[in-house]
């Protein structure tokens, strides 16, 4: 797992403060001195706070939300819950914090897919899914660790791309499409296991017969 960016409540109060400005000036330094000036803190320290400018702001930022949303999951009552019906929570929590600052989902995932963003957009996807996991309770640690993350980043990129342009309410038609993809994946999953079992009781009739 790539290690996270750095963090401090500063840059935490600092992050919130600019979320406002972001709509209108973008992940830049600009929105986050006016997010400075309202919350009493000295502009100036925008580039102290930040001194990668918009990349680290887009970071930190995605970093801040994988926490609250492991914290809103830790809140719930899970005991009751499978893993996969764990994970379709942390996924539908992670969106449901972001529904108030959309714009600002919509302006960091433009800067994300800059050419020149793809090393943080790899890693910022690969921090998220691996907080999804890790909040939903899985533990793995073999190869199914690898496979797990690989298919849940394809899972959560597409939802998080329909999510932006839905405006149903409760972003219910977002929710309905993430439940297609995981059900597409549990029935690819589960006709895979039934080829291997077929595939495997073939095998000692073939050498035998060789």
């Amino acid at each position: 797992m790539s290690v996270p960016p750095e963090r401090s409540p500063e840059r935490d109060a600092a992050l919130v403060a600019m979320l406002p400005h972001v709509a209108r000036l973008g992940w830049t330094l600009a929105a986050l001195r006016r997010g400075l000036r309202d919350a009493g803190a000295d502009p100036q320290d925008a580039g102290l706070l930040f001194p990668g400018g918009t990349p680290s702001l887009v970071e930190a930022w995605i970093d801040l939300e994988d926490r609250q949303m492991t914290a809103a999951l830790a809140a719930r009552d899970l005991s009751g819950l499978r893993l996969p019906a764990r994970v379709r929570l942390a996924v539908a929590l992670r969106l449901e914090l972001a529904r108030p600052h959309r714009a600002a989902v919509r302006r960091a995932v433009s800067v994300l897919a800059l050419p020149r963003n793809a090393g943080l957009a790899a890693r910022s996807l690969a921090r998220t899914v691996d907080a999804i996991w890790h909040a939903a309770g899985d533990r793995s640690a073999d190869f199914a660790w690898y496979t797990k993350r690989f298919i849940l980043a394809a899972i959560y990129t597409s939802t998080l791309l329909f999510w932006l342009r839905d405006d149903s309410p409760d972003d219910a038609a977002t929710l309905a499409f993430l439940d297609r993809r995981l059900a597409d994946h549990a029935r690819f999953h589960k006709a895979q296991r039934r080829c291997s079992e077929r595939f495997s009781r073939c095998l000692p009739g073939e050498a035998a017969a060789a």
